[in-house]
């Protein structure tokens, strides 16, 4: 399930209000409560047709024109698909949840004891909660008069009563939505105590109580969370939350390892490796970037200068949520001839309709040319070949993908995945609008400054056990959440 997503304008979109009117009656006399935070990592071998890699790209492209911001996820290997979810917990006393960490989303929802079409199972080895807000003595009901609920649904709620709660409906581009109420309560996590050490700490979040699935967020979802966290730039995610109420700089970073798996996920200011930063395009609901130039081996790209300006449908945006990458035609076509060109005996295959695929038996970086992105501010973002190739069926295919393969809305469109962000460090700065990347061993460790204290410590990559066991064809990759708390 993609987690990019649609908010809709409750007063402006007049069709959806039968359906929010029932959830307010729903939810008239119900209160709410807290959790707790741990993140993983689980990527199963892609089984059978590439066609199921495709498809979930598809989905994610969808919501990000749709308009609102996309997730963080993925190995960084095209041969595999990903899921990158998170284990918190919720309530007093708290009980744990498994929720898709996606920074391409802003709030964050579970599903709720009321919902009939919830998923109850899942096939990741996990079991499925649904969140009661009765059983939690620290949960709030958000009502609807609240300047939360006032924000979120772009003014003052028609019809809103003393005691009702305010509703939230999430639609996505693959036509999959949930809708519910908003609660608040406490979430747990773990902040940094010492060098690879961490202790508990929690604070108020107001997040949503999902009430009603439909698409993939249904039971028939065979690999089904509890929910999404959102991890995008507006005020009502949970990084933004925390952030407000002094406990969390808004900055946080990544790492996935692709050759080993394990991984690194910090929330804090990154010292050490440093990180060379590009700003991010102003008023735009993604992680929009300014891209200058494309260099295929030593040859750069010729390619109209007004591509790269950002817009509605255009720029380049980095999507962790996304597994391959996504380059407009005018880009794909040279780009893919140059890379077939170093070999001319190649007999290129397509398969599944969109990868194009070849026999090869040498070492690929030996042979096929690195592939740059340049970025405004100088800073540049390196693909190799054992990046951008990968196996299937004897064969090596391209990860590159042709946007103006898709809808004529994504022709235009740059989008940068897990295929080029594997094996680097990436920073989200959003206290200062920038971000960035650097090449870096993901299975090590990074430095992450304190603000209260001004101490540094270090933050290692994580594997944490799960019910799914471990072999070469099914592994869970587990990551810490780690916040570094700073004193008012």
């Amino acid at each position: 399930m993609t987690s990019s997503i649609l908010n809709f304008s409750i007063r402006a979109r007049f069709t959806l209000i039968p359906l929010l009117t029932a959830l307010l009656t729903l939810v008239i006399c119900v209160s709410s409560n807290p959790g707790v935070f741990n993140v993983k990592y689980r990527y199963p071998r892609l089984q059978g047709s590439l066609s199921a890699l495709k498809e979930h790209d598809d989905k994610r492209q969808l919501t990000i024109l749709a308009g609102i911001d996309l997730p963080l996820g993925g190995t960084g290997r095209p041969d595999i698909l990903g899921l990158y979810y998170a284990k918190i917990g919720i309530g007093t006393p708290a009980k744990s949840y498994y929720v898709q960490v996606d920074t391409g989303s802003d709030i964050m929802w579970v599903n709720c004891i009321m919902c009939k079409e919830c998923p109850k199972k899942s096939n990741l080895g996990i079991e499925l909660t649904l969140y009661d807000i009765e059983e939690s003595e620290s949960a709030k009901l958000v009502s609807c008069d609240e300047e939360f609920c006032n924000q979120i649904s772009g003014g003052p709620l028609t019809g809103c009563k003393a005691n009702m709660s305010c509703p939230y409906l999430e639609i996505y581009g693959d036509g999959s939505s949930t809708a519910g109420y908003f609660v608040k309560d406490v979430v747990q996590y773990d902040s940094v105590a010492g060098d690879l050490k961490t202790k508990t700490a929690n604070g108020s979040v107001i997040f949503g109580c999902g009430a009603r699935q439909s698409g993939d967020l249904d039971a028939s979802n065979e690999e089904a969370l509890d929910g999404i966290l959102g991890f995008g730039k507006a005020n009502s995610s949970m990084i933004s939350q925390l952030a407000s109420s002094g406990r969390v700089k808004k900055i946080f970073a990544h790492c996935l390892d692709g050759r080993n798996g394990g991984g690194i996920f910090a929330i804090g200011r990154v010292v050490q490796p440093k990180v060379n930063m590009t700003p991010l395009v102003p008023n735009q609901p993604h992680y929009n970037v300014n891209m200058t130039a494309v260099q295929v081996g030593q040859e750069f790209l010729d390619i109209p200068a007004d591509l790269f300006q950002p817009g509605d449908r255009k720029g380049a945006i980095i999507d962790s949520g996304t597994t391959l990458a996504y380059l407009p035609e005018i880009i794909y076509e040279p780009l893919v001839e140059k890379i077939t060109s170093q070999e001319p005996s190649l007999k290129v295959h397509i398969v599944d309709k969109d990868y194009k695929c070849f026999q090869y038996s040498g070492r690929v970086d030996e042979v096929f040319p690195n592939v740059t992105f340049h970025f405004e501010n100088s800073v540049f973002l390196r693909v190799y070949p054992h990046d951008y190739l990968f196996p299937y069926e004897g064969m090596w295919c391209i990860g590159w993908q042709n946007s103006g393969m898709q809808s004529r809305d994504r022709r235009n469109m740059t989008l940068l995945g897990d295929l080029v962000l594997s094996n680097k460090l990436v920073l989200y700065d959003l206290e200062n609008q920038l971000i960035g990347w650097t090449e870096y061993n993901c299975s090590s460790s990074i430095k992450v400054k304190d603000e209260g204290t001004g101490t540094v410590h270090l933050v290692g990559s994580h594997f944490i056990s799960s019910a799914i066991p471990l072999d070469t064809s099914l592994l869970l990759l587990s990551l810490l959440l780690l916040m570094t708390l700073f004193l008012l």
